[in-house]
C-alpha cells in the first residue's frame, strides 16, 4: 500500500521549491545587472561579485576541456535522485534529516540548472578578510553545505533526538 506523500519526507520538497527559486531568482538579477568580476562593497568583509565557475566547489576542475559540466550535472542529478528516494522512505517528522536533504537538493539542483543553461554556475557572493578571499561561491551552495552538516550532526545525535517516527 502506498503511503500518502504527506506522510512521508517528501512533505519537505516544499523547502527544496523555495530555495530553487530564491537561489535561481537571484542568479538571473545577477546576469543582468551586474558586470563580470566586479566588485559591489556591501559590508566591511563581503562584497557583490559576479563570477563564473566552470568547476565545482572551489573551482575544481574548472580548466578542464568541458567534460567536468557533464560529470557535475550527472553527479547533481544523481545525488538528488538518490535523497529523494531516501525522504520518500522516510518518515516526515525525521526532521533534521529531511530538512538537510531538501537543502542538499535544493543547492545541487539550482548549481546543475547553472550548468546545463550557461555551461557555468553563477557565483556572487565574495566574503574576505583583509586581503584574504574565500572563493566566490552562491546561495546554492550555501544550502548543500548547511544540508551537509546538518548530515553529520544528525550522525553524532543519539536515536531518540532525530524525531524518528515510522
Amino acid at each position: 500500500m502506498k503511503r500518502p506523500i504527506c506522510s512521508t519526507g517528501l512533505r519537505w520538497i516544499w523547502l527544496t521549491v523555495v530555495l530553487i527559486i530564491l537561489d535561481l531568482g537571484i542568479k538571473q538579477v545577477v546576469l543582468k545587472e551586474m558586470d563580470l568580476h566586479v566588485t559591489h562593497p556591501v559590508m566591511p568583509f563581503l562584497n557583490l561579485m559576479y563570477a563564473q565557475n566552470f568547476g565545482a566547489a572551489f573551482s575544481f576542475l574548472a580548466d578542464e576541456g568541458g567534460w567536468q559540466r557533464w560529470f557535475f550535472a550527472g553527479v547533481a542529478i544523481a545525488i538528488s535522485i538518490i535523497l529523494l528516494v531516501l525522504m520518500y522512505r522516510q518518515s516526515a517528522q525525521k526532521y533534521l534529516s529531511n530538512i538537510a536533504y531538501a537543502l542538499i537538493i535544493s543547492g545541487a539542483v539550482g548549481n546543475l540548472t547553472d550548468r546545463l543553461m550557461h555551461g557555468f554556475v553563477i557565483d556572487y557572493i565574495d566574503f574576505y578578510v583583509g586581503n584574504w578571499h574565500y572563493p566566490t561561491f552562491n546561495l546554492a551552495d550555501i544550502a548543500i553545505c548547511i544540508g551537509a552538516a546538518l548530515v553529520i550532526l544528525e550522525g553524532f545525535l543519539p536515536d531518540k533526538t532525530k524525531k524518528q517516527a515510522n
